[in-house]
């Protein structure tokens, strides 16, 4: 009988992609070239399916957990749906912590891969208070908290996948590699394999500016820093202000035809800016999820 790939087998693999027109001048008349790794292209729609699937698959094999299980986790939203898909395909029971100021389509996307949802309030402690929460249920019984922050399984995904997807596309040829900062898995991942790899590999993460709230892109309290970041492993940040990250999302789709997230657009604006300070680079940043889980929050208007 023939053997077909399951969801689970085909995680990863996405594309890597040129920027053809937003570059202008600091593109090819530079020598540089500014590529999108198209992440969305993951079955659950964002890079946070890579991170999800190792987890649960990491914890399976130390025995941590068994399908029938209840897991929870604390999220702003990809890692909750990818953590959803995974949790359905691999049979166990999801509830996931959310903010309340999340988009209508993240929450519909969980609550249809089967997990359970509870929102908190954004004005009352946010993302921080979804994480205590979390931990909080766990030391109650009610489930075992993956920990996307602290878990080491999320970086390793992407030292094993998407660190060596992008050196074999480039083939090896990448000088700058840029990610927006979150739960920081996927820059400390992929940092750590491309250094390994060449040392001489920059490696970029895209902040929020004072006063912005971006999506998938944190700037985290000193107590509520993910243990898995380490500073050493970022060789310089970049700023991003809201109006920067939505206008650019806007002028990707519009001008490159990729519609992507704000986060993703935000790694744009960091990426664009490198180009801007380098000659002959090649430079990779990461389209983190797809633009049509945040059309409700009309900065597609």
């Amino acid at each position: 009988m023939k053997s077909y790939p399951t969801i689970e087998d085909i995680i990863g693999s996405t594309p890597l992609v040129r920027l053809q027109r937003l570059p202008g001048d600091v593109g090819e008349p530079r020598g540089n070239v500014i590529l999108a790794k198209l992440e969305g292209h993951n079955p659950a729609g964002s890079v946070k399916d890579r991170a999800a699937l190792s987890m649960i698959l990491q914890a399976e094999a130390r025995g941590d957990i068994r399908p029938g299980d209840t897991l929870i986790e604390a999220t702003s939203g990809n890692t909750g749906i990818a953590l959803a898909m995974a949790a359905a395909v691999r049979g166990y029971r999801m509830v996931l912590i959310m903010p309340d100021n999340s988009t209508q389509e993240r929450c519909a996307a969980m609550t249809a891969y089967g997990a359970e949802l509870i929102l908190t309030p954004s004005q009352g402690g946010g993302m921080e208070y979804a994480r205590d929460l979390a931990l909080r249920m766990q030391s109650e019984g009610k489930g075992k908290v993956l920990d996307q922050f602290s878990n080491a399984d999320n970086p390793r995904a992407h030292y094993e996948t998407t660190g060596p997807e992008i050196w074999t596309q480039t083939e090896g040829g990448i000088t700058h590699f840029v990610s927006a900062m979150g739960t920081t898995g996927t820059i400390m991942g992929v940092g750590s394999y491309l250094r390994e790899r060449n040392p001489a590999v920059r490696i970029i993460g895209a902040q929020p500016a004072e006063g912005a709230h971006i999506p998938g892109i944190r700037k985290w309290p000193e107590a509520y820093q993910p243990s898995i970041y380490d500073p050493a492993g970022v060789d310089a940040f970049e700023p991003i202000t809201q109006e920067q990250a939505e206008t650019m999302a806007r002028r990707l789709a519009a001008e490159e035809g990729i519609f992507g997230g704000i986060s993703s657009a935000g790694a744009a604006v960091a990426a664009l800016r490198v180009a801007a300070e380098v000659r002959d680079a090649t430079i990779v940043f990461i389209v983190c999820d797809r633009g049509d889980r945040y059309l409700s929050s009309g900065v597609f208007n």
